[in-house]
């Protein structure tokens, strides 16, 4: 029998969070292909570009024109990715001249110091500052905006966070009325007992705010984390086709939990997501033809649920 959770929404990051570390630079057919595929499976969510320095994040470069040839899927939200007001402002004028653009905006604070200070050129403060400006520009725009806390579990450069700390920024942040908090372990060092922990302070400090997780499996403990803020009552899930992914900020931050792998094990625990794993194995064929090598997905390798021979 099933565990008794009916519905778990995956946001799909493979074209932001996927791409922004591969050497190999899709195009921008390519990047849309990776989106309308994704849909086409069944994923309703979707982060399809970021607005950063086309200087520091070349595979990032050409998101106004992927956006533009989106298609207009009125069941679909298009994420947009912003780290500054400039960013914030491109992300807007997207939906210049009544072009539907981008559907929300993703904001992201640093949980540490020295990581804010290298992604952002900002102190972790400086950045809860900057959201909450940008959350008011935002609502006053009427676009949708969420935030995210980055290395909310652990930091390259300062090692492990201070739960409490993170705790404060969220409850910060919260003020600025986001659709969702989202805690990200950015460089992939959580582990079930942690995830459990940091979910439940953060649901009792902020019991009214929708809660995201978003995990790497640098470690291999990616899926183990994903399952504990489920159980922990997280009702979106990232993930990334085939495990694509990293921080280009975060030394030695590999692949995001790879989409297929996460479908397979929430639909074999009998919790509905809405996604056709068969689709996605498909759609893997020509990523892994373009990239140039296998994807580090796992299910992609194996298959799904092998068929048998059922005899009379």
């Amino acid at each position: 029998m099933g565990i008794m959770i009916f519905d778990i929404e995956i946001l799909e990051v493979g074209a932001r969070d996927g791409l922004q570390n591969e050497k190999v630079i899709f195009d921008t057919e390519s990047k849309v292909r990776l989106i309308t595929d994704a849909m086409a499976a069944g994923v309703k969510r979707l982060e399809v570009a970021s607005f950063v320095n086309p200087k520091r994040v070349p595979q990032m470069a050409d998101g106004e024109a992927v956006i533009e040839r989106l298609p207009d899927d009125p069941v679909v939200t298009y994420i947009g990715l912003v780290l500054n007001k400039r960013g914030l402002l491109r992300a807007l004028e997207t939906k210049s001249g009544g072009k539907r653009g981008v559907d929300e905006v993703g904001l992201v604070a640093m949980a540490t110091d020295t990581f804010g200070q290298k992604n952002q050129g900002q102190t972790s403060q400086e950045s809860v500052d900057l959201c909450l400006d940008m959350m008011k520009f935002s609502h006053a725009q009427n676009m949708s905006v969420q935030v995210t806390l980055s290395a909310a579990f652990g930091c390259p450069f300062e090692g492990r966070v201070d739960q409490s700390h993170v705790i404060e920024m969220a409850r910060q942040l919260a003020e600025g009325n986001p659709r969702e908090i989202a805690l990200a372990d950015t460089i992939g060092v959580a582990s079930p007992a942690k995830v459990t922990e940091m979910l439940g302070r953060l649901k009792e400090a902020l019991p009214g705010i929708p809660l995201r997780a978003h995990f790497h499996n640098t470690r291999g403990t990616g899926l183990a984390n994903a399952w504990a803020a489920l159980l922990a009552g997280v009702t979106t899930l990232d993930a990334s086709v085939g495990g694509l992914g990293g921080c280009p900020f975060a030394p030695k931050a590999t692949g995001n939990i790879a989409t297929e792998d996460l479908v397979y094990l929430l639909h074999e625990s009998g919790v509905t997501t809405g996604v056709n794993l068969d689709n996605y194995l498909e759609n893997l064929n020509w990523i892994e033809q373009d990239l140039g090598r296998v994807v580090p997905g796992m299910v992609k390798q194996a298959g799904g649920f092998p068929a048998g021979n059922v005899r009379p």
